[in-house]
């Protein structure tokens, strides 16, 4: 038998530095976290993409 892949942390790390505007709990949490609404955070993803600096970036200009 081959042996088990070895998990690795990279596939957390990548998905931790992205918003997904489709995801309602990464809206809230993002929502809370910059105090914009849940519209605003939407919005800027849909402008700024899913990069999570880039998001919280927009957010508090």
């Amino acid at each position: 038998m081959a042996a088990a892949k070895k998990q690795t942390s990279r596939g957390r790390t990548q998905d931790r530095a992205r918003v997904a505007g489709g995801q309602e709990h990464e809206v809230r949490y993002e929502s809370k976290k910059t105090g914009a609404t849940a519209a605003d955070v939407k919005g800027a993803v849909k402008s700024a993409g899913n990069s999570r600096k880039a998001v919280e970036k927009k957010l508090t200009k």
